[in-house]
């Protein structure tokens, strides 16, 4: 199976799109807001997704060293998705005496504390980060995001693995 080719560089941008569709629909059709952690996963989402969709355009040789840093590249979003959602899981589960407490929103503390201090107050989360609004399949959107970033990280793996190998001869 060749996962190196131009089309699953499309299809991966694609998937990436509908993800954040489907935030936004939720948050302005159905009125879920999303937390800080939700936020950073999505901004983890469109960069994946921009990366692969520059990957795609570009389309370089399977084994050449620019497909090599686009697949490097692109881990760095899934691995960081893949944390912040673990951090949002592990919130989500925590005891109702354990949760920490609700903080200020996030465009507050873009306005009051400097870039650096903003991010390890988000990704250290609240209480609004603990609350479960939506499941499927017995799943919250942290826990399918989770899954989907895991994935991604284990394709992308893969396919920089794959750049490493020698090519068949024909």
């Amino acid at each position: 199976m060749n996962l190196n080719n131009r089309g699953w560089n499309f299809f991966g941008a694609f998937i990436c799109y509908q993800l954040i569709i489907t935030a936004l629909y939720f948050q302005y059709v159905d009125g879920l807001e999303p937390c800080p952690l939700c936020i950073f996963q999505r901004v983890m989402v469109v960069a994946l997704g921009a990366i692969l969709l520059i990957n795609a355009i570009h389309n370089p040789n399977i084994h050449s060293w620019a497909n090599r840093v686009y697949q490097i590249l692109a881990l760095l979003p899934t691995i960081g998705g893949t944390i912040i959602a673990g951090r949002h899981v592990y919130l989500q589960h925590l005891p109702a005496d354990e949760v920490p407490a609700c903080g200020a929103p996030l465009e507050t503390l873009m306005d009051v504390l400097p870039f650096t201090q903003v991010i390890q107050t988000v990704l250290s989360g609240d209480g609004e980060c603990a609350k479960v609004s939506w499941n499927f399949l017995g799943l919250s959107m942290p826990e399918w995001m989770l899954v989907i970033f895991i994935i991604a990280a284990l394709v992308i793996g893969f396919r920089l693995f794959r750049s490493f190998q020698k090519p068949k001869p024909y």
